[in-house]
């Protein structure tokens, strides 16, 4: 029975990590695909595509959780989109788009290795928002807080000692995308999240739709030219991915989920090494310093310390 539970914690953290993998190397096909066309032209064709993929999936899992009584489940299957559903993914649909928006311009200004660094930065901004929620924070959050401000500062503090336009809109990315973690973890708890990361997705594509045709002037041929990034950012990244993340966390303990997603960061860097994308000494500490306060702060340092007692 032992070996059977820890053969599923493995493929599940294999999937995790695969996910992980996605995430980070999908900086470089927004990179690649943003040199061909406006930013929320291609945030409207990948949220487009990620719909597409989520609705079945969705609809798989609706299906076969109708099936299913108790635990509450059932209750959350009445119907396949309610009321509740529509609102939580209205609110997250705004914020993701604003995140995305952000995260995409700052892929450009920035570089592919830093974006990835300093959107993880997400997972320290969780906490600190949920203060202001009324949630308690764990005493060496902020330890790994004053740590990652020092990888900030050697990441985007410049020559001239200013942080630029890219870090700053990246810095704001992941404020925003910490935003949207925490709607989706209020809702989540009485709607499907895969439907709710649907409906979310349709929200992000109608307002970059909008934003698309305001302030950018698409085009057909250089649409069909972006076509391989739009793919792997809107099929593989945001619904391959996101299922692989469903799926994978049944069987991890949350800390262990959240510490392999965090590895999307080192995937960024590594994706933007071999396209020829370089690092000077300083970023690589920086990365090196957010990446460890990533690190301690999904470790379960309080648990530790009370086995040791």
């Amino acid at each position: 029975m032992l070996q059977k539970v820890n053969s599923k914690s493995l493929f599940s953290s294999l999937l995790m990590i695969l996910a992980a993998f996605i995430w980070g190397t999908a900086f470089v096909a927004q990179s690649t695909g943003l040199e061909k066309i406006g930013n929320f032209t291609f945030l409207a064709f990948r949220s487009y595509l990620a719909v597409i993929v989520l609705l079945p999936v969705s609809f798989f899992i609706y299906k076969n959780n109708k099936k299913r009584v108790g635990n509450g489940e059932h209750n959350q299957n009445k119907t396949f989109i309610s009321k509740k559903l529509v609102i939580g993914a209205f609110f997250c649909g705004i914020a993701l788009c604003l995140a995305s928006a952000s995260q995409q311009y700052g892929i450009v200004l920035s570089g592919v290795g830093k974006s990835g660094f300093l959107t993880t930065l997400y997972i320290l901004m969780v906490p600190i928002i949920g203060l202001f929620l009324k949630k308690k924070i764990k005493p060496v959050l902020w330890l790994c807080i004053a740590i990652a401000l020092c990888g900030m500062y050697f990441l985007c503090v410049t020559e001239t000692g200013r942080i630029t336009v890219g870090d700053a809109l990246l810095i704001l990315c992941a404020f925003l995308f910490a935003v949207q973690i925490m709607i989706v973890d209020h809702f989540v708890q009485t709607v499907d999240g895969v439907r709710l990361s649907l409906v979310q997705f349709a929200v992000t594509a109608v307002i970059s739709t909008i934003c698309m045709f305001a302030f950018e002037s698409p085009d057909i041929e250089a649409i069909k030219s972006a076509w391989v990034s739009i793919f792997y950012a809107g099929v593989l990244s945001s619904g391959v991915a996101f299922t692989l993340q469903i799926v994978a966390q049944k069987n991890l303990n949350p800390t262990v989920a959240s510490l392999l997603m965090s590895l999307e960061s080192v995937f960024a860097v590594l994706a933007g090494a071999v396209f020829g994308e370089r690092l000077s000494a300083n970023e690589i500490f920086g990365c090196v310093l957010v990446f460890a306060a990533i690190i301690i702060a999904q470790l379960p340092v309080e648990k530790l310390t009370k086995n040791k007692k």
